[in-house]
């Protein structure tokens, strides 16, 4: 008896939406990263693309915890001497408010293509509206447990 591999043909996606108003960057992420794998499914199979599209609104009222929206720093270089840039939070949320969710969930899939992959089914959009309605997706609270 051998165990049953999914393939590619047999993976059924989802849509989900997740509210970011008042939800805590770390834990909405968390729960992102948790879909986008596909962890919640029981088919789950760790070297395969299981997850599921998400779609984040509102992301310009997301809520990090303690002083950070003052002390976090968004850091990218570009490679060169000197080209060190740094963002705060508050002016990432006030210039590009979904990259701050992007980037959160970002950090929490794989290092390599099948992350690339599960990242690409992310839809962050900065306010309540977005263009994935015909796709019937599914309201999820972002604070409660997933299965």
């Amino acid at each position: 008896m051998s165990t049953p591999i999914p393939s590619g043909v047999n993976i059924k996606r989802d849509w989900f939406v997740l509210d970011a108003q008042d939800a805590v960057l770390g834990r909405l992420a968390s729960k992102a990263a948790k879909l986008l794998m596909g962890k919640h499914k029981p088919v789950y199979t760790r070297f395969l693309d299981m997850g599921d599209h998400v779609v984040v609104i509102n992301a310009s009222k997301v809520r990090l915890t303690g002083n950070k929206d003052e002390q976090k720093v968004y850091r990218q270089h570009s490679g060169y001497p000197g080209g060190l840039k740094e963002t705060g939070a508050r002016t990432m949320r006030a210039k590009h408010p979904g990259r701050m969710i992007e980037l959160a969930v970002s950090g929490m899939l794989p290092k390599n293509k099948l992350g690339k992959q599960m990242f690409r089914k992310l839809k962050v959009y900065a306010g309540d509206k977005h263009p994935h309605e015909a796709q019937m997706p599914v309201q999820v609270p972002a604070t409660d447990k997933l299965r």
